[in-house]
């Protein structure tokens, strides 16, 4: 079955970016009983702006609105007809925010935050940041690459959109999803790809569909960074060693396979031993911000979850 690809390598600017737990509401009671958190209009009729008295969420709209203005995100504001209920910023703010404190649902997100809007209106605002999302996490990625360490962590990981038993009718994300293997067995949907250093940063991002060739991933998301890059032994090829290494600036250093005899000096082998810091990136995203999600109804939804979700980790 021939690779499908969703996104290009992830960069910011001439190039296209690359992409694609219920919360204890006792906690948020404190929400439900104040009087400020509604939706207020903001002053000369401009659209309405959400007003809490959570103070995570307060703490995360400063930082969202930083960025937002620091990318110039404002031009792509309605600049005509009616306004937005939810403006981009707080729309932004409550995706991250869902993501980051493990919401499992919109549904959940809109009875925690209570806005004086429609579920509807909700689910809408967040899926419209799409677009906005991909900036963010394109100009976070590219930012992450300055002054980034030298040893670097290539690898996978699964992203089913439904369980294995609802993978042939499933419809949402035909496009995209395919069938394939991993560790764990079976599954449907698509993977991401990761590029982190050894201090855990996301240097290089890339959602494609499941049967696709890890190895030719990596050549594409990494064509523009230096380093040593450490894989697992999925990514083992000689053929792939030649073509990635040049002298002087970039290698490729693989684990072995169980049937397979390898030199490997001391200073390789303390290099491999720091692989599976990637695994702990791919768990704290899957565990903590939400990553992997099946009850997202169009493709906008289950991109945007993602998008947010590497976002939120990315801003933590």
């Amino acid at each position: 079955m021939p690779e499908k690809v969703i996104s290009s390598h992830p960069s910011y600017g001439h190039k296209r970016i690359a992409l694609v737990l219920k919360i204890n509401t006792p906690n948020y009671e404190m929400h439900h009983s104040t009087q400020s958190d509604t939706i207020q209009e903001r002053p000369q009729g401009r659209s309405c702006m959400l007003k809490t008295s959570i103070k995570i969420y307060n703490t995360l709209r400063n930082v969202v609105t930083k960025v937002y203005h620091i990318l110039g995100l404002k031009k792509y504001e309605t600049p005509k007809g009616r306004k937005e209920i939810i403006e981009n910023v707080d729309a932004i703010t409550l995706a991250l925010f869902k993501q980051s404190h493990g919401i499992a649902t919109k549904k959940s997100l809109w009875k925690i935050i209570a806005p004086k809007c429609s579920y509807k209106t909700l689910v809408v605002s967040i899926n419209r940041t799409l677009e906005l999302l991909k900036k963010i996490v394109g100009f976070l990625t590219v930012s992450n690459r300055f002054n980034c360490h030298t040893i670097k962590h290539t690898d996978a990981t699964d992203l089913p959109v439904c369980s294995t038993r609802k993978g042939k009718s499933h419809k949402t994300m035909k496009q995209f999803a395919s069938w394939s293997k991993s560790s764990k067995g079976w599954f449907y949907g698509l993977k991401l790809h990761l590029t982190t250093d050894l201090e855990g940063k996301i240097v290089g991002l890339y959602f494609t569909s499941g049967n696709s060739n890890d190895r030719e991933i990596l050549k594409r998301m990494n064509k523009d960074l230096t380093g040593v890059f450490i894989a697992d032994a999925g990514y083992v090829s000689s053929q792939l060693e030649k073509d990635f290494f040049i002298e002087n600036k970039r290698m490729l250093l693989t684990c072995s396979r169980s049937n397979m005899k390898k030199i490997a000096t001391f200073n390789n082998i303390e290099l491999l031993k720091t692989r599976m810091q990637i695994e702990d990136n791919f768990g704290n995203l899957k565990q903590f911000h939400n990553l992997i999600s099946t009850v997202c109804r169009s493709v906008r939804g289950y991109f945007t979850n993602y998008l947010s979700a590497v976002c939120a980790y990315m801003l933590a």
